[in-house]
């Protein structure tokens, strides 16, 4: 991969955040003002604060993921494959690029997680370090995408800060989406068990998956990077592990609890007394995965 300049809009990355960042809010505005009370209403009224929180990010997480993957997976798997570059056109326009759609996500996903950081009311010290590390690893490649002449792995650590962000947006949104149904679909024990015990399945794959393709990437440029990229990705990468293990065990520790209710519940149908209703587990799904904070 030659290295060039990613994007004529890298210089103005900052307004470029900023803009994202009120667009998150302003969505965060629309989700909960109209649509989440409308479609969910008494299942996110009976939520207390900090999963509402939760409830909300999680729909936000969702739905910008899945807009980016949308926007970035030409041009990022094109530029990845050799097919294509960075000053490539992108669907036919004259003027916009592949760089400056891969930029501009870019910010937007910087933008995704500060809002998690902020908005979430609580979650683990290494979802925490996760994301502030991932924030750190995508704002330093667009810094070098700007001074892309004076650092020769400037090309190469920007589409590693992307292979990471493009396995958080496909990996990531079934857990998000089980978070969702976890709140709506609280009674129903047995449709949980399923998506709960899938969520912990895909968590170890997507983990092993990301793990092989950072690796390989980090290891095939190893004479473009620098000293202190070579130290870094290890460290980024092992907090990602981390945080994705702790998300296997509670999503783990979710669906032995919705067996256990459903063991319940046939005990006392074949004693012949009335099922219990439980309650909403007000337990949070502390660290759901790398790039996330779950309620």
């Amino acid at each position: 991969m030659p290295n060039q300049e990613v994007s004529q809009l890298a210089p103005y990355a900052g307004l470029i955040l900023v803009i994202s960042l009120v667009a998150v809010y302003l969505l965060r505005c629309y989700f909960e003002d109209f649509f989440v009370n409308r479609m969910y209403g008494d299942v996110y009224q009976k939520l207390n604060d900090k999963q509402r929180r939760g409830f909300i990010n999680h729909h936000i997480g969702a739905t910008i993921r899945m807009s980016m993957l949308l926007f970035a997976a030409i041009p990022f798997f094109s530029i990845l494959t050799g097919k294509a570059t960075f000053d490539t056109r992108f669907g036919g326009s004259n003027v916009v690029t592949y760089g400056d759609i891969l930029l501009v996500l870019n910010q937007v996903f910087i933008a995704l997680y500060l809002f998690e950081l902020i908005y979430c009311a609580k979650s683990s010290l290494i979802a925490d370090c996760h994301h502030v590390g991932t924030v750190i690893i995508a704002a330093i490649a667009v810094f070098r995408a700007v001074n892309w002449e004076h650092h020769p792995d400037a090309n190469m650590q920007f589409i590693l800060s992307y292979v990471w962000g493009v396995f958080n947006v496909i990996f990531e949104f079934w857990p998000q989406l089980t978070i969702i149904l976890y709140r709506v679909y609280a009674n129903d024990h047995k449709f949980l068990s399923y998506i709960l015990l899938s969520a912990t399945i895909i968590k170890p794959i997507s983990t092993i998956v990301q793990t092989i393709v950072v690796l390989y990437v980090w290891a095939y440029a190893w004479d473009r990077w620098t000293l202190g990229f070579k130290i870094l990705v290890p460290i980024i990468h092992f907090l990602f592990t981390v945080a994705q293990i702790s998300a296997t065990k509670t999503f783990y520790s979710m669906w032995q609890r919705q067996k256990q209710k459903l063991q319940e519940k046939a005990n006392d149908v074949e004693i012949g007394n009335e099922p219990s209703v439980v309650s909403n587990d007000t337990s949070d799904a502390r660290s759901n995965g790398a790039g996330q904070k779950s309620q």
